[in-house]
């Protein structure tokens, strides 16, 4: 499982049946500072009722998102949404920034 934060979301008029009802969201892999990226972004289904800014945590690998969605083409699904991160006994992130989500 890997830290990112949503910065997007993804629409499309023509899709495999299984998204129906399904939101797709852009995420953005980034370090433990909750901002700094870590790669490049990715297409993820929404399990938890993300939103643009989120800090979640997300299964990149299409078993887990299989196993959490159902049988169907997923490769990638956010799993939770995070309200802090604490290292050593500080906050080193805050979870929701939805007016604060980074541009790319």
């Amino acid at each position: 499982m890997i830290l990112a934060r949503v910065i997007g979301n993804c629409v499309s008029t023509v899709q495999h049946p299984v998204y129906d009802g399904r939101t797709v969201l852009v995420c953005l892999p980034v370090q433990t500072d909750g901002c700094s990226p870590l790669g490049g972004e990715f297409l993820s289904v929404d399990a938890v009722q993300a939103g643009v800014g989120d800090l979640v945590l997300v299964a990149r690998e299409g078993n887990a998102a299989q196993q959490a969605l159902g049988k169907g083409p997923f490769h990638s699904v956010i799993l939770g949404i995070v309200d802090e991160l604490v290292e050593a006994g500080q906050v080193v992130a805050s979870g929701a920034h939805r007016d604060e989500a980074p541009r790319v």
